[in-house]
């Protein structure tokens, strides 16, 4: 066991194991980093069946594994999501079996924009769970539209984005703005009344835009009262929030979600000159896959008419199949007679090994056990008995009325032993009275009778 975990190779080249070497990279690693706060992006959680979790914690330009067990891991498990930022605390490790470095955590906190992303999903949850995300109460958009809604700021790059793109693409669509901030406190009324106009309005399709920033910038797109009123739009939205890689709860609620607010309008405005290239393009393919499935069909009917044969062959064929699986089946029933046999001759080998007679003999030799047991339980059992009824018997003898004749007293009694003398009271001179002694009786005349003077 290496208790100096600073200790270094001596110089005449100490080989080491590959146990040894990551045995002292742990214990140097644990002893520099007892305890240690890291703040990154959680990624590639896994949780196994032991309750264990496992993931990484990157940066930009770096990651680290991390590992907390399953007492610590029950208590924050409403933090381990991939893509939240937290801070974590633990020391800093290695495991051996692999010669992984990771980081065996204690403690994960919300960082930075983290807890609004616990809101961002908290929300996503319990909207999913009302139906606001369902697919079959999303709409279509129109195929031609004439009129179009934009909510956005009249002051940012997305407006001119979209009209560049209608420009470009559909001149003759009529594009309207309903001016809205897009960020900070009042966003959000804004929003919602923004929406209301546009719906009562009563345009083909409504483009609710923003161009990117942080998760607090785009932090509107993600209230409740926002995605309320998208559901209940009667238009065709379709929202255009951030950057490509950035997800909004109103691209949720939206009947169409577009990565960015140039694509929105694409998706609103198709381009004629493309229309008609990709139609004559299906015309050239179908034309090209007609060709080639009748070129198809004319080889398998060729193919067909080689492969036609005479119904003598086929019948001969199947002569010959018939012999060879008449063949087979001889030999399978030989085959299993061969291994019925076995298996009889098997169990009659059983059997004889299991013959009655064995047990018979195994039974008698346990009766005469069994009776020789019985024999000396009963003496043993008849020793007690006579044993307790001596005690018994001296027992009784102790408090029996012989004892006390033994001891030289006497009983009297009348004459005929119909009643016991206790007191001077039942005696009346000169009335006889009969003694039992011990060894005895004995016939008294009574002359004198006088009471015991209390000392």
């Amino acid at each position: 066991m290496l208790t100096d975990p600073f200790q270094r190779l001596g110089l005449d080249r100490e080989v080491l194991t590959v146990s040894q070497l990551n045995q002292r990279a742990r214990l140097l690693l644990e002893d520099v980093f007892p305890q240690v706060w890291v703040e990154g992006e959680l990624s590639n959680i896994a949780r196994p069946a032991s309750g264990h979790v496992y993931f990484t914690l990157k940066d930009r330009n770096a990651q680290v594994r991390c590992a907390i067990f399953k007492q610590q891991a029950s208590r924050v498990r409403d933090l381990l999501r991939d893509g939240l930022l937290v801070r974590v605390r633990g020391r800093v490790s290695l495991y051996e079996g692999r010669g992984d470095y990771q980081m065996i955590l204690d403690s994960v906190e919300a960082a930075g924009d983290g807890a609004l992303r616990l809101a961002f999903e908290a929300l996503k949850t319990a909207l999913q769970a009302e139906g606001l995300f369902a697919q079959e109460r999303k709409q279509a958009l129109p195929a031609h539209p004439q009129r179009i809604g934009i909510i956005t700021s009249a002051s940012g790059a997305v407006l001119h984005d979209i009209m560049s793109v209608f420009a470009r693409r559909a001149p003759h669509v009529q594009l309207t703005l309903i001016p809205s901030a897009v960020q900070g406190r009042e966003a959000t009324a804004q929003l919602v009344r923004a929406l209301e106009l546009a719906d009562r309005a009563e345009f083909d399709a409504i483009i609710l835009a923003r161009g990117g920033g942080s998760l607090e910038d785009l932090w509107c797109f993600n209230e409740e009262a926002l995605a309320r009123a998208v559901a209940q739009c009667r238009t065709p939205i379709v929202s255009a929030v951030g950057h490509e890689t950035d997800v909004s709860i109103s691209d949720f609620v939206a009947d169409v979600r577009a990565p960015t607010p140039s694509a929105a309008a694409e998706l609103l405005a198709p381009n004629r000159l493309e229309l008609l290239t990709t139609l004559r393009s299906i015309e050239r393919r179908l034309t090209l896959r007609l060709q080639e499935a009748l070129n198809r069909k004319h080889l398998q009917l060729q193919h067909l008419r080689q492969r036609l044969r005479h119904p003598r062959e086929r019948l001969q064929q199947h002569s010959q199949r018939l012999d060879d699986l008449t063949l087979r089946l001889q030999r399978a029933v030989q085959t299993q007679q061969q291994q019925r046999n076995q298996r009889l001759d098997h169990l009659r080998a059983r059997l004889n090994v299991q013959h009655p007679q064995q047990s018979i003999v195994t039974q008698q030799l346990h009766i005469k056990q069994l009776e020789q047991r019985l024999l000396r339980a009963s003496q043993q059992h008849l020793n007690q008995s006579k044993q307790r009824l001596q005690m018994l018997m001296q027992s009784l003898h102790v408090v029996s009325p012989l004892a006390t004749l033994e001891r030289g007293y006497s009983i009297l009694s009348t004459t005929d032993e119909q009643q016991i003398i206790r007191s001077i009271e039942d005696l009346k001179p000169p009335q006889t009275v009969q003694a039992r002694l011990i060894d005895g009786h004995a016939t008294l005349q009574v002359t004198q009778v006088s009471a015991t003077t209390a000392g």
